[in-house]
């Protein structure tokens, strides 16, 4: 899977800062307030950030691996 530099980017900071900090948001908040689902919000996120995550890294490895190709 092959994706621009830009779409890379976004969701490389969807995975390690915005999703992360809203799930923290969140259960921080819910806590304070009483908000419903604080687990299911938090946990629903999370999965959300590891599938990006794994994309994300997807992609990298067949980057370099083209890289290394292209150099020989």
């Amino acid at each position: 899977m092959k994706m621009s530099n830009q779409v890379y980017d976004i969701l490389k900071f969807l995975c390690t800062i915005l999703l992360p900090a809203l799930g923290t948001l969140y259960f921080a908040l819910a806590q304070i307030w009483g908000l419903p689902y604080s687990e299911q919000v938090v946990g629903t996120l999370a999965a959300i950030a590891t599938f990006i995550g794994v994309l994300i890294g997807v992609s990298s490895y067949n980057y370099y691996k083209d890289l290394e190709a292209k150099s020989k």
